[in-house]
């Protein structure tokens, strides 16, 4: 086993090495012209309770919306069904690390609306630790949208399109703008951006002997979005203050037709989120020692209309007005016990309102308040690491609806983690990890309104009595060098809150409900393999210094997932993916990635008929003008294979989906240069790992 860790690591370490010489090499020759170069991003970073995609410089990735991205990445799977998993674990949404409380149909709508090109990296946290907070659940999946800000005025601007055709032409195309600059006293940056898109959904719902419905939807979503930050340098403290705004309209025209029925229907979706944030860094002679406050407003107004297009005549007139407060506040200072120990803690309240209405008249009225705090102690000894913390965290959640009073939950928990980590050759660690987590019903869930389609044979239903989910996971994970991993996680769910499809009469209804007991086992791989391997063989192979950005390599990933639910016996499911990357002459980096997964294996309530996002997408891509113009050219599903189909167990159902997958389109990103050649990246306009201190705009 050991000389097996040994193999795998020195390949992954030819990787890692390659661009910490570079990065040196290029340091040496530059500081004679007092000019700094920033290494290379990595495209994959592997830490103790995290995985990092860079999106910036990842064409493939970065190419088509924010959605389209987060479906490549490996192990995280998007479903009509089932909603966004990563590794098995439900992921709660957080964008420049705050919440971005969105839900359901409302939070897909708005990461198809927002371009690929506009964020910087994400996170994919599988082990949050005592400063997350325990409503996290499962995982945290952290959107980063800052960028680098930079000494003296710099801009990037960015563009895409996109074209497919199915019954019809239909287009997308995106613009965004980012100006930012420092000096002395204090820096700022501006980011502002669209994106057009028109797509096309064909759904069925069929028993053994009847369609139930069949819907075409066409829809057109208008996205604007405007984000800034400004940072003011007080002597050693730090304040920062971010401003987003974010607007959709969206329009749908929707065909239906099923046993007994025929409907043609008109929708229009409006949604306005705005969010502030100021965070005050306190600093100290000492450097260890941080203190940070922070408080966040946050606001969401939804309005969804769906008419007759024969008629006029309403089907549907809902909305909703969500408000959100937070504060917290986090210290932490490091002292001499063991070799060196870091302790943290802080106090978080925070305060959700929800209000739903239809056709005027509130049908839900939801208040959530919570109050926590946290203590974590991070230590190392030798070649040990250890993370030992705790969460005590009190709810306060009630409201109503326009029939009944929700199920009232006022409780007080207590959630540890801990982690130990050990170091078995440099760069190679083993590490194991334990939670406890909770999941609260989100307003999606718990709302007997909604804004998903109706019609005589298909309901969806919210439920109000839904109550929360409490989780132990456990993770044990073998890593080297940031790109090899193999791992095994297992998540104990009790009261799991899950959307299954049931027979209705003559139809069929989607309901949300509280499942008493589910396991989740996860088994995870992945591996890069330099082609040169095939035709060096492994000892030449092993004499290289190379740039993964510079050379022909595979990356593989394979996952299994077992799902173990009350009278439930069925398989569990493999997931495949595959990304390779070849340089061209003239450096035109060409990148594909293929996605697939087994079928027949049961996905909580539902087996899958066809595989998981089946899809192979390919990607030219080139730098000019001294790498800052870079131009993106892909084509996402060439074969068209991605469609959803399951069978709802317990029942003679089966539900099939299609989306416009199929699309090619060009991205360009431009790095309008700078005149002052000793401008130099100063941070990230956000600070988003807790572990460390980085200089920024915003929090």
């Amino acid at each position: 086993m050991r000389n097996f860790l040994i193999f795998l690591s020195v390949l992954a370490f030819q990787f890692s090495v390659a661009q910490e010489e570079t990065a040196k090499d290029s340091v040496k020759t530059t500081e004679l012209n007092e000019v700094v170069v920033q290494s290379k991003k990595k495209s994959i970073e592997q830490k103790a309770d995290r995985t990092i995609f860079d999106f910036s410089e990842q064409s493939h990735l970065n190419s088509g919306s924010v959605m389209e991205g987060l479906k490549k990445l490996p192990g995280l799977i998007v479903s009509d069904v089932a909603g966004m998993m990563y590794q098995g674990k439900q992921l709660e949404v957080f964008m420049d690390a705050r919440p971005l409380n969105i839900y359901s149909n409302e939070l897909t709508s708005y990461l198809e609306s927002l371009p690929a090109n506009s964020i910087e990296k994400v996170e994919i946290i599988t082990q949050p630790g005592a400063e997350f907070p325990a409503t996290s659940g499962g995982a945290i999946i952290n959107i980063v949208t800052s960028k680098n800000a930079k000494k003296y005025l710099s801009a990037t601007y960015s563009n895409g399109y996109s074209y497919t055709k199915y019954d019809k032409s239909r287009h997308r195309f995106n613009n965004s703008l980012l100006v930012n600059a420092k000096n002395k006293w204090f820096g700022w940056q501006v980011q502002l951006g669209q994106n057009f898109n028109q797509g096309y959904q064909r759904t069925n719902f069929e028993n053994e002997t009847t369609l139930l419905s069949k819907n075409t939807t066409d829809r057109e979503n208008r996205f604007y979005f405007f984000k800034t930050g400004l940072k003011f340098d007080l002597k050693k403290d730090r304040l920062l203050v971010n401003y987003d705004f974010t607007t959709s309209n969206n329009n749908a025209l929707i065909d239906a037709s099923g046993f007994g029925f025929e409907t043609s229907d008109k929708s229009k979706n409006k949604l306005n989120r705005n969010d502030v944030a100021l965070n005050y860094q306190k600093r100290f002679d000492d450097a260890t020692k941080k203190l940070d406050f922070r408080f966040n407003v946050n606001s969401v107004d939804n309005n969804f209309d769906l008419n007759n297009r024969v008629s006029g005549n309403s089907v549907l007139d809902n909305g909703y007005n969500q408000l959100f407060y937070q504060f917290k506040t986090d210290y932490s200072q490091e002292f001499s016990f063991l070799e060196k120990t870091k302790f943290s803690t802080g106090v978080l309240a925070d305060k959700l309102e929800f209000e739903a209405q239809n056709l005027g008249l509130t049908n839900l009225d939801y208040q959530r308040t919570t109050l926590s705090a946290y203590s974590e102690f991070q230590s190392s000894y030798k070649k040990f690491d250890f993370i030992l913390g705790g969460r005590l965290e009190s709810y306060n959640i009630d409201g109503n609806t326009d029939t009944d009073e929700l199920i009232p939950f006022n409780q007080t928990r207590f959630f540890p983690n801990a982690s130990i980590q050990y170091n078995i050759i440099p760069q190679v660690f083993v590490n194991a990890n334990y939670n406890k987590k909770i999941s609260l019903p989100n307003t999606s869930a718990l709302n007997p309104n909604n804004t998903n389609y109706q019609n005589p044979n298909v309901s969806f239903f919210g439920n109000p009595n839904l109550e929360p989910t409490i989780f132990d996971n456990y993770e044990f994970k073998i890593s080297a060098f940031e790109y090899f991993f193999i791992g095994y996680s297992r998540s104990d769910a009790n009261n799991q809150v899950m959307n299954r499809i049931i027979t209705d009469g003559d139809g069929a209804a989607s309901i949300s409900e509280n499942i008493p007991q589910i396991t989740i086992h996860n088994f995870n791989f992945g591996l890069p393999v330099p082609y040169m391997l095939f035709t060096k063989g492994l000892k030449e192979t092993l004499k290289f210094d190379f740039n993964p950005d510079e050379i022909n390599f595979l990356y593989l990933y394979v996952g299994h997932q077992k799902h173990i639910l009350p009278d439930v016996s069925g398989k569990g499911l493999w997931f495949f993916n595959a990304m390779s990357q070849i340089v061209l002459p003239s450096k035109i980096k060409f990148t594909a990635t293929y996605n697939t997964s087994s079928t027949g294996g049961n996905y909580f309530y539902y087996e899958n008929r066809v595989p998981f996002s089946q899809q192979l997408d390919v990607t030219f891509a080139k730098k000019f003008l001294d790498n800052n113009l870079s131009v993106s050219v892909y084509c996402n599903d060439i074969f068209n294979t991605n469609k959803q189909g399951f069978n709802a167990l317990g029942t003679n159902l089966v539900y099939e989906s299609k989306n416009d997958s199929r699309r090619v389109g060009i991205t360009l990103n431009y790095k309008i240069p700078t005149k002052n050649k000793l401008a130099k990246e100063e941070g990230n306009i956000l600070n988003n790992d807790k572990k460390e201190d980085q200089p920024a705009i915003g929090n």
